[in-house]
C-alpha cells in the first residue's frame, strides 16, 4: 500500500450507516453445476420414460398428419376424378378416422406433458423457498406465484410445439415421398432453410430479450424510486442528475427494443422461407410437376400438407419457441442461479502497489462523490490502494465522509467521478467478495443459527457456527440464549448482542473483503479486539479488512490508518501519523483522555446498553437495499423512522 492517499478529499458532513449485506454464494451442491441448457439436458434424461410416453402417444399425430394429404389425394385420384365417388368418399373418410385417433393421441400426450411439467414446479417452488427462507429474499418469495407458475406455463406450451412440430413434419414429409419423391425436392429445401435461419437466431434472440427485460425493470425499478422521493430531490437540487440517470435508463431500453426487433425480423423471414415458400414453390412448378408423373390429387394432397399441416406447426414453433423459450430462459436463469464461490486468490503480504503481481482486493482511483448536484463532494479526488491482506483502519472526525468511503467501496452508492475497482474488476461486478457491516447491526427473529448464517445459501454446520462465535467472541452470548437453535427476540437483545450476531455472521460468509463501518461500537474494548483481530486472521484468499474506527486501539491493530480531513487526507502507520498529522496525533490525544464512565468504558459507549442508556437510540436498521428497513416487530422499541437524529 502506498504511503499517501493522493489528492483532498472534500469537507460535506454526512453519517450514512450502509447496509450489511454481502451477495457471496459458495456453491450449494451439484443441483446447482453446470448451465442453463445442461441442467435443462439432465432434467430431461432422468425422465426418459416420460419422454418415451410422449413419443409414443405423438405417433397417433403423425398418421394423423400422414392421412391428411395421402387419404385427399387417394380421393382425387383414384375416387371423384375418374368417377368413383364412393371410393372418394371412403378416403375422406378414412381421413376423418385419422383426425379423431390423433386427437385422442393429443388428449393422451398433455397428461404427459404434466408428468414432465410439475416435477419442474416443484423443483422450482422449491428452490425458491430455500432462497426466500434461508437467504431472506424477498423478491425470491415474490416469484412464487408469478415467475414459477409462468415458467411451468411456458414449458408445457414449448414441450407442445416443439412435440407437435417434429411429429407434423415427419407425419408430411412422409406423405410427400409417399405420393411422389419430387414432391419431397420441391417442399423439403425451403423448409430446411427456414427452420435452420429459425434455429440460428434463437440464442441471439434469447439474449436480446432478456437485455430487453432487464432494460425493462431497470426501468421500473429507477422510477418507483424517483417517483415517491421528488420532493427530496427537489430540496437537494438533483434534479439534473435524476434526469439524467433516468434519461440513461429510458435509452438503454429504446435500444434493447430495437435490437430485439431488428432480430425479430429474422423470425418473420424464417417463418415466409420454411412456410410460405413452398407454397409458391408448388403452384410455379405445377405444370413441371404434372408433365412429370406427379397426379393432380398428389399436387392437391402437397398443398394440403404444406397449408394445412406444416404451416400452422411451423407457426406455432416460430411463436411459441421463439418469444416463450426467450422468457423461460430469463425466468429459469431468476429462479435457478448457478452458484459458484469467489474465485480463489493468492494471499498477498501488505506491500507497495509496484510490486503487486495480482490486483489489489480494493481500489479507487480519483473517486469524487457528493449528495446531490449542488452540494459540496464528500469525497474528492480520492485515490487508494488496498493489497490483499491488508487491514486498513479509517479515522476522522464524526460527518467527515469515512460511512461514505465504505459504502462506496461496498458498492451501495456509484461514484461521481472515478472508477472503485474490486480484484481487478469492476465493484458492480465483485459484490460478492465483499461483506458489510453498518454500526446498527441487523438483527431478525428467528433462531440464532438462522441469524448467523443469513449469508450463506444453505445451513451452515453447527461445528462451524460454534468455531465461528468463539472466534468472534459470540460463545457467551450463544450459551445464555440457549444455543444455535434457540429462537432470537432482537427487542431482548442489546446494541452490543446484536452487534456481536452480526459480526459473526459476516464472519461466517464467504466474501473475502470485510468492510466494518463501526461495527463494534458497542461492544467493549476487549470484546472489540477480539473481533477485529478474528476478522484480521480470518483465512481467506485475497482477504481484506477495512475498518472504520472509533477508538484508538483499532488504529494501532491496522497495518495503515487512514486519516480523513476534509480537503486533506493522510496515509501511514499509526506511529508515521502521530509525526506527521497534527488531526491524528488530536484523535489520538482525544480518545485517550477521554474519562471512564460507570462501566469502564473509555469511548463513552455502553457494550450492552438498553433501550434507555446511552448509545441505544431507537435503530431503524437499514438491509441490503439501502432503504429497506428492518420489520417493526424486529426493532427495539417499534418506534417509527425517524426517531433517531
Amino acid at each position: 500500500m502506498p504511503d499517501e492517499a493522493t489528492r483532498p478529499t472534500g469537507t460535506h458532513a454526512r453519517s450514512d450507516a450502509p447496509a450489511e449485506s454481502t451477495q457471496a454464494t459458495p456453491p450449494t451442491g451439484a443441483h446447482h453445476s453446470g448451465t442453463l441448457p445442461h441442467r435443462g439436458l439432465r432434467f430431461l434424461l432422468a425422465r426418459r420414460p416420460v419422454l418415451i410416453r410422449l413419443a409414443a402417444w405423438s405417433v397417433l399425430e403423425t398418421g394423423q398428419t400422414f392421412l391428411v394429404g395421402y387419404g385427399l389425394a387417394r380421393a382425387l385420384d383414384a375416387g371423384f376424378l375418374v368417377g368413383r365417388s364412393a371410393v372418394g368418399l371412403g378416403w375422406l373418410g378414412l381421413a376423418g378416422i385419422g383426425v379423431v385417433v390423433g386427437a385422442f393421441g393429443t388428449g393422451r400426450v398433455y397428461r404427459g406433458v404434466a408428468d414432465l411439467v410439475e416435477p419442474l414446479r416443484d423443483r422450482l417452488v422449491e428452490r425458491v423457498v430455500v432462497r426466500g427462507v434461508r437467504e431472506g429474499n424477498g423478491g425470491a418469495l415474490s416469484g412464487l406465484t408469478q415467475q414459477v407458475e409462468l415458467a411451468r406455463d411456458t414449458f408445457a406450451g414449448l414441450v407442445m410445439v416443439s412435440r407437435s412440430f417434429l411429429f407434423t413434419a415427419v407425419g408430411a414429409l412422409a406423405g410427400l415421398c409417399s405420393l411422389d419423391p419430387l414432391l419431397l425436392l420441391v417442399v423439403a429445401p425451403p423448409l430446411l432453410a427456414g427452420v435452420s435461419l429459425f434455429a440460428a437466431t434463437l440464442r441471439p434472440l434469447a439474449r436480446r430479450q432478456e437485455t430487453f427485460l432487464l432494460a425493462d425493470e431497470a426501468l421500473a425499478d429507477g422510477l418507483g424510486t424517483v417517483c415517491p422521493g421528488l420532493r427530496d430531490i427537489t430540496a437537494a437540487g438533483a434534479e439534473e442528475q435524476v434526469a439524467a440517470d433516468t434519461a440513461r435508463l429510458v435509452d438503454t431500453e429504446f435500444r434493447a427494443a430495437r435490437s430485439l426487433a431488428r432480430w425479430g425480423v429474422l423470425r418473420v423471414a424464417a417463418l415466409a422461407i420454411g412456410g410460405q415458400v413452398p407454397i409458391v414453390l408448388l403452384l410455379a412448378t405445377a405444370p413441371w410437376l404434372l408433365g412429370h408423373g406427379v397426379t393432380p390429387g398428389g399436387l392437391v394432397g402437397a398443398l394440403a400438407y404444406v397449408t394445412q399441416s406444416l404451416l400452422p406447426a411451423l407457426q406455432n414453433l416460430v411463436h411459441g419457441l421463439g418469444t416463450s423459450g426467450s422468457r423461460l430462459t430469463v425466468v429459469l436463469r431468476r429462479l435457478t442461479p448457478t452458484s459458484t464461490a469467489p474465485p480463489p486468490m493468492p494471499t498477498s503480504p501488505a506491500a507497495p502497489v509496484p510490486h503487486l503481481t495480482t490486483p489489489p482486493a480494493l481500489t479507487l482511483t480519483s473517486v469524487t462523490f457528493a449528495y446531490g448536484t449542488g452540494g459540496d463532494p464528500v469525497l474528492r479526488d480520492l485515490t487508494l490502494a488496498l493489497p490483499r491482506g491488508a487491514h486498513l483502519a479509517v479515522v476522522g472526525p464524526s460527518g467527515i465522509g469515512k460511512s461514505t468511503l465504505t459504502a462506496l467501496a461496498a458498492g451501495l452508492l456509484p461514484p461521481g467521478h472515478g472508477t472503485i475497482r474490486m480484484y481487478g474488476r469492476p465493484v458492480s461486478e465483485t459484490l460478492a467478495q465483499r461483506v458489510l457491516i453498518p454500526q446498527e447491526a441487523y438483527v431478525f427473529s428467528g433462531t440464532l443459527a438462522e441469524n448467523l448464517g443469513h449469508l450463506r445459501p444453505e445451513p451452515v454446520p453447527e461445528a462451524e457456527l460454534l468455531a465461528a462465535a468463539e472466534a468472534v467472541g459470540l460463545t457467551a452470548l450463544l450459551k445464555s440464549l440457549g444455543g444455535p437453535g434457540a429462537p432470537v427476540d432482537p427487542s431482548a437483545l442489546s446494541a452490543g448482542e446484536r452487534q456481536l450476531i452480526a459480526l459473526t455472521r459476516a464472519y461466517l460468509s464467504h466474501a473475502p473483503l470485510a468492510l466494518l463501518d463501526e461495527a463494534t461500537c458497542h461492544l467493549d474494548p476487549e470484546a472489540e479486539e477480539r473481533a477485529e483481530r478474528a476478522f484480521a486472521a480470518r483465512e481467506r484468499p485475497g482477504g481484506a479488512l477495512v475498518v472504520v474506527a472509533h477508538r484508538i486501539s483499532s488504529a494501532r491493530r491496522a497495518g495503515r490508518v487512514l486519516v480523513m480531513d476534509g480537503r486533506e487526507t493522510a496515509l501511514g502507520t499509526h506511529d508515521d501519523l502521530l509525526r506527521r498529522s497534527p488531526l491524528y496525533r488530536d484523535l489520538v490525544g482525544s480518545w485517550s483522555s477521554e474519562p471512564a464512565l460507570a462501566l469502564g468504558d473509555t469511548d463513552r459507549v455502553d457494550a450492552v446498553a438498553g433501550s434507555g442508556l446511552a448509545g441505544d437510540g431507537r435503530h431503524v436498521v437499514a438491509h441490503r437495499p439501502v432503504g429497506q428497513v428492518q420489520v417493526p416487530g424486529d426493532l427495539r422499541d417499534g418506534s417509527p423512522f425517524g426517531s433517531q437524529g
